[in-house]
């Protein structure tokens, strides 16, 4: 029988974790805070009343993506299909769940697991150095669950940001390298993006980037970019209390306006719709989308994420953003699929719902 674990499986399932691992064990105070959130579901094959295995899934509030957090048959039960069974019923919880994507990582030396995720239809699409605790790296594999669904997407390089303020530089990095795969992208040019295009002051903590700073950044590395904007005013302005902070922000888009309209950067006045952002991705653009990170993260801060691909239902996109204090992974944050429909809502920030939109192109294509 496969059902869904309960507190009062906490006793099985450590003994099966402390049987079927030598390092990176779930502790007991894991397995019992992660039976009881909202956005995990672990469950169990038990016959006899005794449970042989388990499988533990993460869902990403805001996004239709699952990942498969930890996985463990008891060793005296291996070898009788339940592996198997349990994976089914985590697909079928998975698009329960309204997710389409299944992601996993196992370790490179873990053959026997390996060649299971493969039987069942799982692709490799990274690699993890030094993921565990004794430095193994660990391969990353994902199933799309719905079939039908044909991804048209670009092969952007995942790149995380490594300051909470700099999502807008990681973001636009990874668009410029999808264009330019000699570009180099590092730390240094996380730091010098984020020096050139801040907006200065934020609404709490170091400045935020705004569109123009970043589109004058991609400009100066030698692409062609244009942005979109619903609002002619300073960006993220209305969040700050500060009369003179306020006065600076504006003096700094004043200073970045002039200059895009010395090099004859476009700026649009209006919104972009999914189908215009996919239409435009198809001719060769690569987006950059202002969100609200709420419908995500729960907390109301503007966030930039590259778009990297789409298909009949979702936009596809990259957040540099990795929260590992919600047992996140870089795997949940490549390719995340988004209900098209979702994100329309998420895609603006603040009270006067502001948008904006950056589009990166080749030198050689028109914008």
């Amino acid at each position: 029988m496969i059902r869904t674990a309960t507190l009062n499986d906490l006793d099985a399932l450590v003994g099966i974790e402390n049987r079927s691992f030598v390092t990176d064990r779930l502790s007991r105070r894991s397995f019992r805070y992660l039976l009881t959130r909202g956005n995990a579901v672990t469950l169990v094959d038990e016959a006899q009343g005794v449970i042989r295995g388990y499988i533990m899934l993460l869902f990403n509030i805001g996004t239709s993506l699952a990942r498969m957090y930890s996985f463990a048959i008891d060793p005296p039960h291996r070898g009788r299909g339940v592996a198997k069974t349990l994976i089914a019923a985590a697909e079928a919880t998975t698009l329960e769940h309204d997710c389409v994507s299944l992601r996993l990582e196992v370790r490179r030396d873990n053959t026997e697991a390996i060649n299971l995720y493969q039987k069942l239809g799982y692709k490799q699409f990274g690699v993890i150095p030094n993921y565990y605790e004794d430095q193994m790296e660990a391969l990353r594999f994902e199933k799309h669950l719905a079939p039908h669904l044909s991804q048209d997407l670009v092969r952007v390089p995942f790149y995380e940001q490594t300051l909470d303020f700099t999502c807008g530089p990681a973001s636009l990095m990874m668009a410029m390298k999808a264009l330019d795969p000699s570009m180099e992208i590092n730390r240094t040019q996380e730091l010098r993006i984020w020096r050139e295009s801040t907006t200065i002051f934020m609404t709490a903590g170091h400045g935020g980037c705004g569109p123009y700073g970043m589109a004058l950044s991609a400009y100066h590395r030698g692409f062609n970019v244009e942005v979109y904007v619903n609002d002619a005013g300073a960006m993220f302005i209305t969040s700050v209390r500060s009369e003179d902070k306020r006065e600076v922000m504006r003096l700094v888009q004043e200073d970045f306006l002039e200059e895009m309209e010395r090099h004859s950067i476009p700026i649009h006045h209006g919104t972009l719709s999914v189908a215009e952002l996919q239409s435009i991705f198809e001719k060769g653009g690569v987006p950059i989308v202002l969100i609200s990170s709420y419908r995500i993260y729960h907390e109301k801060f503007p966030h930039w994420v590259v778009v990297t691909g789409f298909d009949e239902r979702y936009v596809y996109v990259h957040d540099s953003y990795v929260d590992y204090e919600a047992d996140k992974s870089s795997t949940d944050c490549i390719n995340m699929p988004i209900l098209k429909i979702d994100f329309e809502r998420m895609a603006r920030y603040g009270k006067a719902g502001q948008k904006a939109v950056i589009i990166l192109y080749n030198q050689d294509e028109d914008s």
